[in-house]
């Protein structure tokens, strides 16, 4: 079945309708697989505003339920929502089975969430006073999104956000409208379940970078939650400032990988070649740069050189396909001019861009070795000393995710102190790329140093209130200040 026939019969099965201006074309072969229709902005950031005065007073618990039951339709909807990822963005089955259970699993959070939204009691230094901390609600929040993860990005926020309190926004990459349409279809049959939610709690906005920027401009966005480039953040980051509003930030990454001489070498071998050619090497916590250590470089780099060479790189939905497309032409292209005639296309299906992933040697960790390509590239420099590996992974703009093999655990220990890793993600004995929902997800640096989904990110959708009660009948100062009037 072609690309553009599976996709029909799925947006069938959803209920949704295709039409409008702004078509998807599938990486798969290149073809058009849908249309839909441009939203409007301006309306969108109204309605929120206006389901914010309501939704902001709902108990917590109650919020979660509305979570709980977006959970179950995903759970439902899993294996043709996840088709349609692989359809639309071009990664493989397995990894957009994998997309759709983090969606499954940040509900899943988030509904515990809601009965754990914490704040502090704190000692005050006044006799009868009670100092406390509180978290509100903050505001409509906008997600932009990107077209390597088209559903679970969202979800991350959205889940979070709405069991804080907030109506959710969504303006998804145009190059993946039509997942978002699907996960709208299931939103909508949610809400139904739910029963008395405000309208506009929940709203997706496509369209272009027009669209993205009148939402980014809109005073009644709260919170712009963007992931993207950094091209991107650097555009999204002073215009929200501009008006006060906040940003979490989401940006590129160039994520290393150091390999100690002590290092489990088969396991590292698996995890190189999912972190490095998984997602066709579109990741932003994609292994870019692998630092080995001089003594089993020779040793390690032809072993992965056989085992990219022998990747199945093909048509996504087949089950021995382990490398789908790059997303565009665009991609490929971008490709073709960092690694010049190493490139190799794969004749896979018509129309589309598949390339093998490529093993660049450097000696020197300069130029296109410090940016950020989109696509299956990994770089491989040599150390000596951890220090010296150390110093190259941090040595770049972007902190995002980082791993070190080892058995030794001082050099573990090293890694994860505050004179080793620089990134947002430390890992031992794993790849940078593949997190868990449980974990604050993000980085430092020209990554942005927002973070999304588990551990304490929560409070970025929430606004802190401090609040001191006086139980007593006398009013001392802070302080010990005095400010008697004379009698």
């Amino acid at each position: 079945m072609s690309p553009a026939d599976e996709a029909a019969s799925i947006l069938k099965h959803f209920g949704v309708q295709s039409g409008g201006d702004l078509a998807s074309f599938s990486p798969i072969d290149g073809n058009e697989i849908g249309r839909v229709r441009i939203g409007d902005p301006a309306r969108a950031a109204e309605e929120a505003a206006q389901a914010f005065l309501q939704w902001r007073s709902v108990p917590a618990p109650r919020l979660g339920e509305l979570v709980r039951l977006l959970g179950e339709e995903l759970r439902a909807a899993k294996e043709p929502l996840a088709r349609l990822v692989t359809l639309e963005s071009g990664k493989i089955v397995q990894e957009g089975l994998g997309e759709v259970q983090e969606m499954i699993d940040i509900c899943d959070f988030a509904v515990g969430l809601s009965r754990q939204l914490y704040g502090l009691t704190i000692a005050s230094e006044r006799p009868n006073h009670r100092m406390m901390e509180q978290w509100h609600p903050l505001g409509p929040v906008l997600v932009i999104s990107a077209f390597n993860f088209p559903v679970a990005v969202w979800a991350w926020n959205a889940a979070l956000a709405l069991v804080c309190g907030n109506p959710v926004v969504w303006k998804p990459s145009e190059k993946t409208p039509l997942t978002a349409e699907a996960v709208m279809a299931l939103v909508r049959r949610a809400l139904s379940k739910y029963g008395g939610a405000p309208d506009g709690l929940l709203q997706l906005v496509q369209g272009g970078r027009d669209v993205g920027e009148a939402l980014v401009d809109d005073a009644r966005i709260a919170l712009v939650s963007g992931t993207g480039s950094t091209a991107m953040g650097r555009a999204v980051g002073p215009r929200v400032a501009q008006r006060f509003g906040r940003v979490l930030l989401e940006l590129g990454g160039n994520n290393a990988m150091i390999v100690c001489p002590s290092a489990d070498l088969t396991l590292a071998e698996r995890a190189i070649l999912f972190s490095a050619a998984g997602t066709a090497g579109q990741r932003c916590t994609t292994l870019r740069r692998l630092i080995v250590h001089e003594s089993i470089a020779d040793q390690l780099v032809p072993r992965l050189k056989q085992l990219f060479a022998n990747v199945k790189v093909g048509d996504p939905r087949e089950p021995d396909t382990l490398v789908g497309p790059l997303i565009d032409e665009g991609a490929c292209d971008a490709m073709g001019r960092v690694v010049g005639d190493l490139i190799e296309r794969v004749d896979a299906v018509p129309g589309g861009f598949y390339v093998r992933p490529a093993i660049v040697e450097a000696k020197a960790q300069e130029g296109t070795v410090l940016k950020e390509t989109f696509a299956p590239i990994l770089y491989v420099l040599r150390y000596r000393t951890l220090d010296e590996a150390i110093a190259l992974q941090n040595e770049v703009p972007q902190g995002l995710s980082s791993s070190i093999f080892t058995t030794d655990l001082r050099e573990a220990e090293q890694f994860l102190s505050a004179a080793g890793s620089d990134c947002g993600i430390a890992n031992v004995n794993i790849g940078p790329s593949g997190a868990e929902i449980g974990g604050a997800f993000g980085g430092e640096k020209e990554t942005g140093g927002g973070r999304e989904s588990g551990s304490d990110a929560w409070r970025a959708y929430m606004r802190r209130q401090t609040n001191t009660i006086n139980f007593g009948t006398d009013l001392p100062l802070a302080q010990g200040i005095r400010f008697d009037v004379a009698p």
